[in-house]
């Protein structure tokens, strides 16, 4: 049993931290922001009471990655029982050696990360849920390459998502295609990025960036005036105006991760659960953005979406 579980008493105080969102939409038995939304829905299933039975510490990175550091620090110094955190901001927390479990919703790359050993026996104070991108991002270049013929594509990324970098070309680079890679450090930078992409003659862009999940619509605007098709991680971007997004549901993952959490309260050590995988994604189609780009979507890439913007 963990030693910090054992000798807590509720309110539990869990830790949450995250890319985007802020400490106020985070906040309380109902959060706006969807992935702590969905954490809270886990928790109530769960039989757990907000306010009488677990509090959260929220932190939100608002999409920059330089305040990652700053936020891990501050949240490893509180008395928490565990954290839930996701994506890129996971690098900050294992840099800030947290004393408490860290439930993973949604590490790209678990192994590969080195935040556990293996997923069947983690080790350490690491486990939770994996966001299988290594696989993940093959099928986002396919996407692109299905609406518009194209062997060069382009990925967006800031230096927060430069990990997501040798998967990328290896997904590429196993498909037969060129990557150019534009990295932005600020949303200055995006429309630049996307102009110098147009004049590469790319068919389309990833945007793996941690800007994709906050700058989205900066993006959009960008990608629309250089004429290019965007595929996204989030399902979000892509109704706001991009053209595609495929990836795990990531509130569903939250909601998962309760259950991560619930067993450690209850005495389980985290290196002793095994990492688990999604089970749920979603592969959403901006019609809207299509017609806008003059692209002819074929038939089959209609048939297998789950959500058809029109």
């Amino acid at each position: 049993m963990w030693a910090g579980a054992r000798s807590a008493r509720p309110p539990y105080r869990i830790g949450l931290f995250a890319v985007t969102g802020s400490g106020a939409d985070m906040s309380g038995a109902h959060p706006r922001n969807a992935p702590s939304a969905g954490f809270a829905r886990g928790m109530h299933e769960l039989g757990y009471e907000f306010g009488s039975q677990y509090v959260t510490e929220p932190r939100g990175a608002e999409g920059r990655f330089d305040l990652y550091p700053a936020l891990a620090a501050e949240l490893v110094r509180l008395p928490l029982q565990a954290i839930v955190a996701a994506g890129p901001v996971l690098h900050a927390l294992k840099q800030a050696n947290p004393p408490m479990p860290v439930v993973m919703a949604a590490a790209e790359d678990p192994e590969g990360e080195g935040f556990v050993r293996s997923l069947a026996k983690p080790g350490g104070n690491f486990t939770g849920l994996s966001n299988q991108s290594a696989e993940l991002m093959g099928k986002r270049l396919e996407l692109l390459n299905a609406v518009t013929g194209a062997s060069t594509l382009g990925v967006l990324l800031d230096p927060a998502a430069r990990w997501f970098l040798p998967m990328t070309r290896a997904a590429a680079s196993a498909r037969g295609w060129t990557l150019r890679v534009m990295e932005v450090q600020k949303a200055e930078d995006i429309r630049p990025a996307m102009q110098a992409a147009a004049e590469a003659r790319v068919g389309g862009v990833l945007v793996v960036s941690s800007l994709g999940l906050y700058q989205f619509n900066r993006i959009n605007e960008a990608a629309m005036k250089a004429r290019l098709p965007v595929v996204y991680v989030q399902r979000l971007p892509a109704a706001a105006g991009g053209l595609m997004s495929y990836g795990a549901d990531i509130p569903e993952i939250w909601r998962r991760a309760a259950g991560f959490v619930d067993r450690i309260l209850k005495g389980a050590k985290p290196g002793d659960l095994a990492v688990e995988q999604p089970t749920k994604f979603e592969f959403v189609l901006n019609l809207r953005t299509a017609k806008a780009l003059g692209l002819v979507i074929p038939q089959s890439l209609l048939l297998r979406a789950d959500e058809v913007i029109s």
